[in-house]
C-alpha cells in the first residue's frame, strides 16, 4: 500500500517511513506523485487540521493520504500558540523568529509548563478515516539550546532528559516525542485496519 504524506517536510517523511516500513507501507511525498496541494488550516483543533490536509491530498491523488498537525501548547499562554504554532507572530517569520518571540512573550513567567501535541490522520479513497493523537510534556527553556530538528525544538526542554528537543538525536525524539507517540498509536490502528481489510477479502 502506498500513502502520500501531506507535507514537504523531509524530516517528517523520514520519521513516517521508519515507523511504517514494518507493514510494507510505502510513504511518498506530494512531489513524488506530481501534486502540490495548499490547504488552508481553518480547523480549531489539531485533529480538524490534519483531517483537512489528509482529505485534500487524498482527493488530489486518488491515493490514501497521511497528514499530521502538531503544535506547542504553553500553559502560561492559555494553551497557545497551539494550532497557530506554525503561524505564530504572522507570515514571513523563520523558526528562530517564532521561538524567540515565544521567549519574549514568556518573559517574567514563573510557570514554564508546556506540552507538544500531535494528531495524525489517514484518509482513504473509500471514505475511511484513521486518527491517532500523542503528547509530550515539558517546559519552556529560558534560552535556546541545541540545533537539531526544527520548529520550537531549541526551547522545548524535557526535564526527564535534561535536554531540549534540539539537543537530542532524531532517534531519541521519536522514542518519546508527541509525534513518536502519535505514530505508535497510529501504527496500531493501521495494523488493525489492514487486518480487517485482509479478513474481508478472505
Amino acid at each position: 500500500m502506498k500513502f502520500v504524506l501531506a507535507t514537504h517536510n523531509q524530516k517528517k517523511l523520514a520519521e513516517l517511513q521508519k515507523i511504517l516500513s514494518d507493514f510494507g507501507v510505502e510513504v511518498v511525498t506530494e512531489a513524488d506523485v506530481g501534486v502540490d496541494v495548499e490547504v488552508e488550516e481553518t480547523g480549531e483543533t489539531f485533529a480538524e487540521n490534519s483531517l483537512l490536509k489528509a482529505k485534500a491530498v487524498m482527493e488530489a491523488t486518488g491515493l490514501p493520504a497521511i497528514a499530521d498537525d502538531s503544535g506547542l501548547c504553553v500553559d502560561a499562554l492559555g494553551g497557545g500558540p497551539g494550532v497557530y504554532s506554525a503561524r505564530y507572530g504572522g507570515e514571513g517569520l523563520t523558526d528562530r523568529d517564532r521561538y524567540m518571540l515565544l521567549l519574549q512573550n514568556m518573559r517574567g513567567q514563573t510557570s514554564r509548563a508546556a506540552h507538544f501535541s500531535c494528531c495524525i490522520t489517514a484518509a482513504f479513497p473509500n471514505g475511511d478515516v484513521l486518527q491517532a493523537e500523542g503528547q509530550c510534556p515539558g517546559t519552556i527553556a529560558f534560552v535556546p539550546m541545541g540545533d537539531d530538528g526544527f520548529g520550537y525544538n531549541p526551547v522545548f526542554f524535557v526535564p526527564e532528559k535534561k535536554r531540549t528537543f534540539a539537543q537530542m538525536t532524531a532517534e531519541e525524539r521519536v522514542e518519546f516525542s508527541h509525534r513518536g507517540n502519535a505514530l505508535r498509536a497510529f501504527r496500531e490502528k493501521l495494523a488493525e485496519y489492514l487486518k480487517g481489510k485482509k479478513d474481508q477479502r478472505e
